[in-house]
């Protein structure tokens, strides 16, 4: 049986008044670059006073406050040992830093992209029981998270999973009951999220089982093809299981299938899904040190690699076992056709416009308007927002049957 998670000494629970009215540089020390969250960049620092090590994001104002506000106001209202904290925020600038817990040994795919393998049953097992006891705290408080993947499960060097980066999360209220805008990243995205017909809570549960298969498999089903394909193809097909079932025990075959159902309505919850066998038969979390250590001391060495010149990160996700494929993570986010894809990978689709934004892979466009309404443009244009020069421009039309 998995033991409970207890809480660390946490000398830091909230930043002091006093350091919110100061300069950021006075209060931290920036230790160095962590990656890239949502809407900024994430930086490892020291809390000076109290010698906490913290995470920041640093978001350039220019990005849509109105989010950012959000993704703020949800952490404040969570206080869960299995959700990241929140400690304050201060403006810098053109910059919004956000102060929150680090969590040393960064995302569960980051860990799968440095040791090149992909995880044991054991160790997906006790991933996905601190992962439901924060998706269990988010839903009993009608929060949805809309964005769960291993990249937002982050992990700590004690081995405790802690669900992150809530830019997309959403709550629910009793006048908005349901949702009906289709935000999170397509592989992992629930077929009523893309159907947009209203969703709540177990549309985090659908995203759980795809985190599942992409932890055991090293990526999500489809995540070899485009994710506009994949967006026609998950509503469409049957649900997703193993590729190769005999790898794998009956207990933790049903719990991927209890995730995957497509019917909402039929789906379980997060505090059922807390009574599965796989769940109750889950390891100590003493089982993911190893794991853990060993992506420790790869990226140490990447880092002395790239402190002498050779700055390739090898991004790569697994594929079937330990062989590395690249692949294509891209974050999809839609409010209401214009899909946009930013440094992230977000993606927003405005189902009331039809303009679709890749930022690093060209501009998609769908012209609805035209003769032809199948008639995908595609034309490589503006490059980032905080990188200098433009790329050159190229265009390609695609038809959307091609994609399907």
């Amino acid at each position: 049986m998995h033991q409970n998670m207890t809480s660390q000494s946490d000398p830091l629970k909230r930043l002091p008044e006093d350091d919110l009215t100061r300069s950021p540089e006075e209060v931290f020390d920036i230790l160095g670059k962590l990656g890239e969250g949502s809407y900024g960049s994430v930086y490892k620092a020291l809390h000076k006073e109290s010698g906490q090590v913290l995470a920041i994001k640093q978001v350039p104002v220019d990005t849509d406050l109105q989010e950012i506000i959000k993704e703020i106001s949800i952490m404040q209202q969570c206080d869960s040992v299995y959700i990241v904290k929140y400690y304050g925020s201060y403006f810098k600038n053109t910059d919004l830093w956000i102060v929150m817990e680090y969590c040393g040994a960064g995302s569960v795919s980051d860990i799968m992209r440095l040791r090149n393998k992909t995880l044991t049953e054991e160790e997906i097992a006790t991933i996905l029981y601190d992962a439901l006891k924060g998706l269990e705290y988010l839903h009993s408080r009608r929060k949805i998270h809309r964005d769960i993947k291993a990249g937002n499960i982050l992990l700590n060097t004690e081995g405790h999973a802690k669900l992150a980066d809530f830019g997309v999360a959403g709550q629910l209220t009793d006048t908005m009951a349901k949702r009906n805008t289709v935000i999170g990243t397509p592989y992992w995205m629930a077929p009523e999220v893309i159907q947009e017909i209203g969703y709540d809570c177990v549309a985090d549960i659908w995203s759980l089982g795809i985190t599942a298969l992409e932890m055991a498999e090293g990526k999500p089903p489809y995540g070899d093809i485009h994710p506009m394909r994949a967006i026609f193809m998950i509503p469409t097909k049957p649900p997703p299981s193993f590729r190769n079932p005999d790898k794998w025990s009956p207990e933790f075959i049903d719990f991927v299938s209890k995730c995957l159902v497509k019917n909402p309505e039929q789906r379980v919850s997060a505090a059922e899904l807390m009574q599965h066998e796989f769940i109750q038969n889950a390891k100590p979390r003493e089982v993911l040190h190893k794991m853990i250590n060993d992506a420790k001391e790869i990226q140490a060495a990447q880092n002395s690699i790239i402190t002498n010149g050779d700055d390739s990160d090898g991004d790569d996700d697994v594929d079937h076992g330990s062989t590395m494929k690249k692949t294509d993570d891209s974050t999809m986010k839609s409010s209401s056709g214009t899909l946009n894809k930013s440094e992230s990978g977000t993606v927003v689709v405005n189902s009331e416009a039809s303009t679709l934004v890749e930022s690093d892979l060209g501009t998609l466009v769908i012209n609805e308007d035209s003769e032809d309404d199948s008639t995908m443009k595609r034309c490589d244009t503006v490059k980032k927002p905080h990188d200098s020069g433009y790329k050159s421009s190229s265009s390609s039309s695609i038809t959307k049957k091609s994609l399907i």
